[in-house]
């Protein structure tokens, strides 16, 4: 007795013997698949109505060369990549990564700590990690349900590029830097550069963003991150604030602010930074935050606030935060 396959159109003849199971047919399904591919590469990508291929590398090399050779839409966490989708269909090829173990979980180095971008929102939380990530924890409770933390990935976050996206104001009072790998090699950039717009990154369509990268500059220095939303949960913000402030003898040595919501990206205040240092790390530092420091702003008006209360809001979320980070000791 023969068996044949049919996917897209080909066929595959299998001769199953009794002790045939699933496992058994699956050497035809891959000689199927690549078969597909090779066509659709010579068809320009589509093969006659066919549905999209799912592939699913194993290794870092195999998902760059996949993306090098035939291109195609990266699957992570899928917490965006399907509500982006509506009612519709993957268009082309999509290469699910979510088995590179290359890639996922915290390395703690001599000089920096490595965030490897299929790291998991609830890996974030579970990791013992120094004082000064107190607001990416922060911000990991806060994105989403425990469902989407479960399964939303670091790189995902950044590259969505949602203004309101809750990891990036965190990321970039930490001065990170993400690092992109293809298969022609790797390049790193700071974070503030990497995201350029609303939905809009420096990531080429051949690069999967490997790992975030945070110098082991501040592991001491305090950290906080406070999100205003119309509820307490599940809300995208109205506006949110991460610091982190580095005091010594009493005072402030250091300060990175980071504001979201409230710009195409979330924007440092460089000038409040640099006015904060030397002042006295204790509380009522936020009464020195004046509304013009919140100049680099540029919020809109939507459904979920006005421009102007979302710029007061902002005034009043970097005040507490800048508290709450010289109120902890």
């Amino acid at each position: 007795m023969e068996l044949k396959l049919y996917i897209a159109g080909q066929s595959e003849t299998v001769e199953p013997s009794e002790s045939t199971d699933c496992r058994g047919l699956w050497p035809a399904v891959q000689t199927l698949c690549l078969r597909i591919q090779t066509l659709q590469a010579g068809c320009g990508g589509s093969l006659g109505g066919f549905k999209p291929l799912y592939l699913r590398p194993k290794t870092l090399d195999e998902a760059v060369s996949l993306l090098a050779s035939t291109g195609g839409q990266i699957l992570a966490g899928g917490t965006d990549f399907y509500p982006a989708l509506g009612d519709r269909q993957p268009v082309g090829r999509v290469i699910d990564i979510t088995l590179l173990r290359e890639i996922r979980g915290v390395s703690f180095l001599p000089d920096s700590i490595r965030i490897g971008g299929l790291t998991t929102w609830t890996e974030v939380l579970q990791t013992p990690l120094p004082r000064c990530f107190e607001a990416l924890k922060g911000a990991a409770r806060e994105l989403g349900s425990v469902q989407i933390q479960n399964r939303g990935t670091v790189a995902g976050n950044l590259c969505n590029a949602s203004p309101a996206a809750d990891g990036v104001p965190p990321l970039l009072a930490l001065e990170a830097e993400v690092e992109l790998v293809s298969a022609a090699g790797r390049r790193r950039m700071p974070l503030g550069q990497f995201i350029t717009g609303n939905r809009r990154t420096l990531r080429r369509p051949e690069e999967i963003l490997a790992a975030v990268i945070v110098a082991r500059r501040m592991d001491h220095a305090a950290s906080a991150f406070l999100k205003l939303g119309a509820r307490r949960y599940l809300v995208i913000s109205v506006s949110m604030v991460a610091a982190v402030v580095q005091a010594e003898a009493g005072r402030v040595a250091e300060a990175h602010i980071a504001v979201g919501s409230c710009s195409a990206t979330a924007q440092r205040l460089a000038e409040l930074e640099h006015e904060l240092v030397g002042r006295p790390a204790q509380t009522g530092i936020g009464v020195f935050v004046k509304a013009e420091h919140l100049a680099p702003l540029s919020p809109i008006d939507d459904v979920r606030a006005t421009g102007e209360y979302r710029r007061d809001a902002s005034l009043t979320l970097v005040r507490r935060a800048l508290d709450a980070c010289v109120g902890v000791r």
